[in-house]
């Protein structure tokens, strides 16, 4: 009894030191936190086909040959041969419209995972029926169901509008 109070105040106390440590509530509390959080109230890039122009450039820090090529952006583009003008395109966006609508394979994981838990689910109704549950009772079985019937039908159970009504007592069969 004892054992349990003292895991039990174990528990509480590891909860709520995780919980008082976590970085959301330093964070809240103005103490700096060195976590990777995103900044909502910043402008974000997203490639996304129903905002097709995100907020921001995909590329916001460019590197030497970027650097160049971007300056030879304000120039005439008649002079940006097909490659440069498609690594510009890249600076700006990481995906083209037909990559954003090229369908993934995460499906086939999904439906892995469905005939997964289907499976096992399958396997616990079998253990279940062969190791939990017992013999269903006699009361279930035909010659049981048939007897029980011939008494209902003697004993004359709701004859205007039940079981009975449907017998013909005359012939000894079933009405059609």
């Amino acid at each position: 009894m004892l054992s349990s109070r003292a895991a039990v105040r174990g528990l509480q106390l590891f909860t709520w030191r995780s919980l008082s440590t976590s970085t959301c509530v330093q964070e809240a509390h103005g103490k700096e936190v060195a976590t990777s959080s995103i900044d909502c109230s910043q402008p974000q890039y997203n490639d996304r086909l129903d905002t097709p122009l995100p907020d921001i450039p995909y590329v916001t820090e460019f590197n030497t040959e970027q650097s160049k090529l971007k300056e030879k952006e304000k120039g005439p583009w008649t002079q940006l041969t097909k490659e440069e003008k498609l690594a510009l395109y890249r600076l700006s966006y990481r995906q083209t419209f037909a990559e954003m609508k090229k369908g993934s394979s995460e499906w086939k994981t999904v439906v892995g995972g469905l005939f997964f838990f289907l499976g096992f689910t399958g396997l616990v109704i079998w253990w279940q029926r062969v190791f939990v549950f017992g013999k269903p009772p006699h009361t279930l079985s035909e010659e049981w169901v048939a007897m029980q019937t011939q008494r209902m039908i003697d004993m004359r159970v709701n004859p205007i509008s039940g079981f009975s009504s449907e017998w013909d007592y005359n012939t000894k069969q079933w009405k059609k």
